[in-house]
């Protein structure tokens, strides 16, 4: 397995949302023009997972890790997260604070807290919350 940095291209990224039941839409290659970084893991010149990070570089948020189904279990979603998390540590200054945030798919929770997240609300944060706008 090779591991590729900002090489995501909007046919492979929908194949693999596809790969997971994921919908697509209109705005797909606007918000990956928008990532500030991207993985993808390439299997005989094939990408078969991949993730995004957006960020502002203080908060960043994790998004898209899809591994597609004949791959899962195989440590490439874990490879890619490490991935992401390398880059917001290498990219926060000495003295400096970042933080991750992400929105788990229901039951894939504790794959997150294995890498550190914790779940919110917790001693620090309320709830995590978001809107999502349909037209």
């Amino acid at each position: 397995m090779e591991y590729k940095e900002n090489v995501l291209a909007y046919e492979d990224y929908c194949r693999l949302r596809e790969s997971v039941g994921w919908l697509n839409f209109p705005n797909i290659q606007k918000s990956l023009e928008n990532s500030l970084y991207t993985i993808a893991a390439v299997q005989d010149n094939q990408i078969v997972g991949m993730g995004r990070l957006i960020g502002d570089g203080m908060y960043y948020m994790m998004v898209d890790i899809v591994v597609q189904p004949d791959y899962q279990q195989q440590g490439i979603g874990n490879k890619i997260v490490s991935m992401l998390i390398d880059y917001v540590n290498e990219e926060t200054p000495i003295g400096g604070r970042s933080s991750i945030q992400l929105i788990a798919e229901k039951g894939k929770e504790s794959f997150y807290e294995k890498k550190g997240f914790k779940i919110i609300p917790h001693e620090f944060c309320g709830s995590g919350m978001r809107m999502v706008i349909h037209k």
